[in-house]
């Protein structure tokens, strides 16, 4: 395993590699191992997403966890740049709970990438994030793709 650092707006991100995928993203890590041409496509489209110039993330991601954890991340991973969806439009799509998706959207292992940012409550309430920071981050990564007209 490799971990590369990126400091954003948002904390200190620390992008895994394991296996020539992309398995974590987590907050106040520390480097290991030598940066791999993942790690390093990785960093490079965390950095243009952060400045702006990246909607849309192509990197090999592997989501370890049951069948239905990485379905719901399939779900979020298919939500456009600046749009949002609730936790019970990927129940529809799973045909689990909204508590069931809310519980697997807290386990995404990839934020960011895995944009589990876009996934609110019923009526667009703002609900958790994984991430350092919480829902404050939350909010800032929404805004940062224009979908803050649903935050005024």
């Amino acid at each position: 395993m490799a971990i590369a650092i990126l400091d954003t707006p948002v904390g200190r991100l620390g992008v895994h590699e394991e296996g020539g995928a992309i398995t974590r993203v987590t907050w106040d890590a520390v480097a290991e191992g030598d940066e791999t041409p993942v790690l390093t496509r990785a960093i490079t489209q965390l950095r243009a997403y952060f400045a702006g110039e990246l909607q849309r993330f192509d990197l090999p991601l592997r989501v370890d966890g049951s069948a239905f954890q990485r379905a719901v991340c399939d779900e979020m991973s298919a939500i456009p740049f600046g749009d949002t969806v609730t936790y019970g439009d990927i129940a529809k799509a799973t045909g689990k709970s909204a508590q069931a998706v809310g519980s697997a959207c807290g386990g995404n292992p990839i934020p960011i990438i895995i944009p589990c940012h876009r996934v609110l409550g019923a009526g667009d309430k703002m609900v958790g994030f994984s991430g350092a920071g919480g829902v404050e981050t939350k909010v800032w990564l929404l805004r940062h793709e224009g979908a803050a007209g649903l935050l005024i």
